[in-house]
């Protein structure tokens, strides 16, 4: 089964998990992508099924993603075991793959469901990592730009979860570069440019600073790092959770 995030009731999409594991020895869950963030599919099931990771892949349509998560699936039952870092030729046609390991951190980012199935009980996952048309990985030389964010890497992202580059140029406060005033409002544009505001600024006040350096100063922004286009997230205080609007809905209040 296929499902998008936000179809269906949580109670019934848990339920109907429940099913089509016992049915088919595991699910797929697919999200489509947005103007910001890009698609995933992920499996549930192989864990408990096969004693397998669970598989993750990035980038892909949702009809191929789920069909590759089967087919992966499928290799598994027949005995196949997916090792980190292997390079594999007979998963795509005309390229290769491999996998990586996901870190723990990232799981409650990209599996959610999977996490409410599993009720606290650990598990593990694999990314699956495909080449760009020069047949090359994300980290290997020339790999083509057009590509690089479209499958974050999940072994290594957990200080810096954001999908840009580290150097992006962003806006904040001089409240924040000076006075080491925490951020509590984060805007994320239409136009795709970042601002983190202390609340207390004024025009004048606008710095123009590096999306690593924030980011290194307050690990909790992490937190919003998949905020879309058009969405913002504000909170009391660091302890506070955020909370997220759209920048229409915050205008209109």
């Amino acid at each position: 089964m296929k499902n998008e995030h936000n179809c269906i009731n949580k109670n019934d999409l848990l339920e109907r998990t429940k099913q089509d594991i016992v049915q088919f020895g595991l699910q797929v869950i697919s999200v489509t992508s947005t103007d910001y963030s890009p698609s995933f599919s992920y499996s549930i099931g192989l864990t408990q099924t096969y004693q397998h990771p669970e598989i993750i892949c990035f980038g892909l349509s949702s009809s191929l993603g789920h069909e590759i998560i089967n087919d992966i699936a499928s290799m598994i039952k027949n005995g196949t075991i997916f090792e980190d870092g292997k390079i594999y030729t007979d998963i795509f046609q005309d390229s290769k793959a491999t996998f990586i390991t996901v870190d723990q951190s990232n799981l409650e980012y990209y599996f959610g469901e999977g996490l409410n199935y599993y009720q606290g009980d650990t598990f593990t996952a694999l990314e699956l990592i495909w080449t760009d048309r020069n047949d090359l990985f994300p980290w290997e030389e020339n790999f083509e730009e057009e590509f690089l964010y479209k499958q974050p890497l999940l072994d290594r992202n957990v200080e810096f979860k954001f999908n840009e580059p580290h150097n992006l140029s962003i806006f904040t406060t001089r409240q924040w570069l000076e006075e080491h005033k925490p951020i509590l409002r984060v805007l994320h544009d239409h136009d795709g440019d970042w601002q983190f505001l202390t609340g207390d600024q004024m025009p004048e006040d606008i710095r123009v600073v590096a999306l690593s350096e924030i980011v290194r100063s307050d690990q909790t922004l992490n937190e919003i790092f998949d905020l879309e286009y058009g969405e913002e997230a504000e909170r009391a205080s660091v302890s506070e959770e955020w909370e997220r609007n759209s920048l229409e809905e915050y205008e209109e209040e």
